[in-house]
């Protein structure tokens, strides 16, 4: 039996805190165990915001990376 793991991906560039984390939580609400989303942002709360995310949730950040005003960001559901 081969599981098939689905990667969802969120533009949250240009939104402001809470919007980035708000619209990841209703995506992952809706993947299963073991599912992937990843986010771009450009509001810089969001770096401690999805790290306090993981952190909280059991959702691991298994990404969290800073090019110039772009964050980059790859969380797997636990």
């Amino acid at each position: 039996m081969v599981l098939k793991m689905t990667t969802k991906y969120i533009d949250a560039s240009n939104l402001e805190c809470p919007l980035p984390l708000l619209k990841t939580k209703l995506v992952i609400a809706k993947l299963a165990s073991g599912d992937m989303v990843e986010i771009l942002a450009t509001d810089p709360t969001t770096w401690k915001d999805f790290a306090s995310y993981s952190k909280i949730t059991g959702n691991k950040l298994l990404k969290a990376e800073k090019k110039e005003q772009k964050y980059t960001y790859l969380l797997r559901k636990k």
